[in-house]
């Protein structure tokens, strides 16, 4: 079984596409995913929609959420990696420069 480490999911949307792509595909339908955030809140909405989405999908995947702390237990054993952090923060990472 593969484990997919999700860095930045509190991107829920980003997360939900991406990851949403992941569980087509039959070699992920019953990954392990981790999710990895920094902020609490939004790590829950995002793992709440990925877990809807296995269930829609029919995807026997295990979803789970870890927050910036906990790290290290997110990253053990994964195989794949997928960085969506934003670096510098909201304003000058994407007001300034967009």
């Amino acid at each position: 079984m593969a484990k997919i480490c999700f860095l930045g999911a509190g991107s829920t949307i980003f997360a939900k596409t991406v990851l949403g792509d992941c569980l087509y595909v039959d070699a992920f339908k019953d990954a392990e995913i981790a999710l990895l955030d920094i902020d609490p809140q939004r790590l829950k909405e995002s793992q709440q929609l990925v877990e809807n989405l296995n269930r829609t999908l029919g995807a026997k995947a295990t979803i789970k959420g870890y927050l910036a702390d906990q790290a290290e237990e997110a990253f053990r054993g994964a195989n794949y990696f997928v960085n969506a952090i934003q670096v510098g923060g909201y304003e000058p990472a994407t007001v300034i420069d967009f």
